[in-house]
């Protein structure tokens, strides 16, 4: 596994859920904050996003794709003026335009995600992420664009399935296409870093390994020194200490996502009983894994 589908898999919870918005004249709906990730896809026409943050108001076009990582409350409308007009989504009519050349369709939808132990990675995204539709750039956001707006109709042989599986591909491309053009954050440096990144994927790869700052070291084809003072500058932690971290949120994965037994989920996490698994998860998380376990099955 390589570093973005890692941390991406970490958080994903469940299905992703879209409702497809026609509308057209004046409107304007409010989406409520949310624990997961929302996400829009202009299919048609145009609209204005406005963060309830305070953040600028952002216009979007058609083919513009927009990802709220952090599941920040804001408004859709088709303009950004009189905001305090907006309506719940959930009570949103929904016409088929209006007549008069403002109409818009939009695909609008949430990622369920499980924050308790967000990768860095996915923390440093800003509250919204546009991706503007723009000639040559980004193709397989623009692909699975096209390919979702083929998908909406639920009449099509396999849509129901092919919907949630497109929603997940445009998550990663949505990740990808900001680490390409991020002017901020660290991430998206340290993945550029040549040493840092052959460290992160040996350890993602394998992280139950024996691993040791001399064989992280030697996969990586530094020198320790070089490998130490490289990765903690741009991770923001000593290798080792990452690798601890990333182990214990693998084994709370699985806690969460299986019924593997804690000997199981132990050894796959690189402990080698569940005594230390136990030890080393309580320190982290402040709770024992069978207690974690149960508070995540009842969420």
């Amino acid at each position: 596994m390589d570093v973005v589908s890692d941390a991406i898999s970490a958080v994903r919870t469940g299905r992703p859920s879209s409702n497809r918005l026609r509308v057209g004249g004046s409107w304007c709906t409010r989406l409520a904050p949310y624990e997961g990730a929302g996400f829009h896809v202009v299919l048609a026409g145009g609209c204005w996003l406005v963060p309830e943050t305070g953040g600028e108001p952002v216009t979007l076009g058609a083919g513009d794709v927009v990802l709220l990582p952090h599941g920040v409350g804001h408004v859709l409308a088709d303009s950004p003026g009189d905001i305090a007009r907006a309506v719940p989504f959930e009570q949103m009519r929904r016409p088929d335009g209006g007549g008069d050349g403002r109409e818009a369709e939009l695909l609008c939808g949430k990622y369920r995600l499980d924050r308790s132990r967000t990768h860095p990675l996915m923390a440093e995204l800003p509250e919204v992420v546009h991706l503007p539709n723009r000639v040559g750039r980004h193709p397989e956001l623009r692909s699975a664009v096209d390919l979702l707006a083929n998908e909406l109709d639920e009449r099509r042989p396999g849509a129901c399935l092919a919907l949630p599986s497109l929603l997940d591909l445009l998550l990663i491309y949505m990740v990808r296409a900001w680490m390409s053009e991020a002017e901020t954050g660290s991430w998206p440096s340290v993945l550029n870093d040549p040493v840092t990144t052959a460290a992160l994927r040996a350890l993602h790869s394998d992280p139950a390994a024996p691993w040791t700052n001399d064989r992280l070291a030697a996969a990586a084809g530094v020198s320790r020194a070089t490998l130490a003072r490289r990765f903690t500058a741009l991770v923001g932690r000593a290798p080792m200490a990452y690798l601890t971290w990333w182990r214990l949120t693998l084994a709370a994965t699985r806690l969460r996502d299986t019924d593997d037994s804690l000997t199981t989920v132990a050894r796959e996490a690189g402990y080698g009983s569940p005594y230390a698994l136990s030890h080393a998860f309580s320190r982290e998380f402040g709770v024992t894994p069978g207690k974690y376990r149960m508070g995540a099955g009842s969420s």
